[in-house]
């Protein structure tokens, strides 16, 4: 979540923030369970996990409390399986960070770098970590993928195609999504 989101956000909600060790399914989803106990099925809004595997574990777990309708979970990296749940309904949205711009620009700085160049014209950017500041980065634009823009973003792009996608399992909700071949 962006700082600014965080202040739009600060004093009309409660975030609680559980983290699973090595980002694994498996423990997103104990953890998941456990924040159902603690907080009651009744007072989650929504799920932001830091990826589209622990999205799976984190919408298993609320599968299991029986929560109808399921909380808008949030996932990132595009998964294909994520991607069908969005299609079905199941998870909300992912983060899409197409993968042709990050290898190009990565593939720059690797040349360059080989070189022994300066990387100065192709990372404009700049980040700070905890251990270092003023880190030469190129940021690229990142998306989100919904029901609505799965064609405009994911299949236009090449990611997936349609019969990817829309396999037996999530042909009707590819139908009423508007994905058809």
């Amino acid at each position: 979540m962006t700082p600014e989101a965080i202040f739009v956000l600060e004093g009309k909600v409660k975030i609680r923030t559980y983290q699973a060790p090595a980002w694994d399914a498996g423990e997103a989803n104990a953890l998941m369970s456990r924040a159902v106990a603690e907080l009651g099925a009744d007072n989650i809004d929504g799920v932001r996990a830091a990826n589209d595997a622990i999205a799976t574990g984190v919408i298993s777990a609320l599968r299991a409390a029986h929560i109808e309708p399921l909380p808008p979970v949030a996932g990132q990296d595009a998964e294909l399986s994520a991607v069908q749940r969005i299609v079905s309904g199941d998870q909300y949205s992912t983060v899409y960070k197409p993968y042709k711009p990050e290898a190009d620009a990565a593939t720059e700085l690797a040349v360059a770098l080989g070189r022994g160049e300066s990387i100065d014209g192709l990372a404009e950017d700049r980040i700070n970590t905890a251990t270092s500041k003023d880190i030469p980065a190129v940021l690229l634009q990142a998306s989100s993928v919904t029901a609505d823009n799965v064609g405009s973003t994911v299949v236009k792009d090449g990611m997936y195609t349609i019969d990817q996608i829309c396999t037996p399992k999530y042909r009707l909700a590819c139908g009423e999504a508007g994905l058809t071949p």
